[in-house]
């Protein structure tokens, strides 16, 4: 247990958990804010507020994503663009329970751009993940001092993180397509 603890104390994977949650949050920022129109339907197709709420909740989350995302990237502030990220995606995957529950799910998730992502427990279950690569980025790591070989790893491990992001994306993406031609 102590050989975990030391692990997730280190700043390298403090640092890496938070610049790779950081770059998810700017990139489905900047897929929002750039058709903030469809994003806004997205946020209407949720059926949680009133039409005159839509837009500016729309606005709202976008710019929440692009702040925390940046925050995430100075040190001084990193821990704060954790917690505040770690609120943003408990209030959206809530969103996606409630029309879960409601057996509302042919709808497009809105987590950036044109995704066709239709909301399942897999979306949950992958917020959920990001919630907590959120709660061990908020964490302070050691206290040693970075190296140059700790920001060579640091892009490494981002790299690979969002590699396999991606790759858990699409899949959830495909995966009702690929029910739906079996059936």
């Amino acid at each position: 247990m102590d050989a975990v603890t030391a692990f997730l104390n280190d700043p390298v994977v403090t640092r890496s958990l938070g610049a790779m949650l950081s770059v998810l949050l700017l990139i489905g920022s900047w897929q929002k804010l750039r058709d903030m129109v469809v994003f806004a339907a997205a946020v209407d197709n949720y059926r949680l507020l009133p039409e005159s709420l839509v837009t500016p909740v729309a606005w709202a989350v976008a710019l929440s994503e692009a702040a925390a995302g940046l925050l995430l990237l100075l040190n001084d502030t990193a821990a704060a663009g954790a917690w505040f990220s770690l609120a943003l995606l408990a209030a959206v995957t809530a969103a996606v329970v409630i029309n879960l529950l409601r057996g509302h799910t042919a709808i497009d998730c809105g987590c950036g751009g044109l995704s066709s992502q239709p909301l399942a427990w897999s979306l949950v279950a992958r917020n959920v993940v990001l919630m907590g690569i959120a709660l061990l980025a908020a964490r302070e790591g050691a206290s040693r001092p970075l190296v140059w070989a700790d920001y060579l790893t640091t892009v490494g491990v981002v790299l690979g993180l969002l590699g396999l992001y991606t790759i858990a994306n699409q899949l959830m993406t495909n995966a009702p397509r690929v029910l739906a031609v079996r059936r």
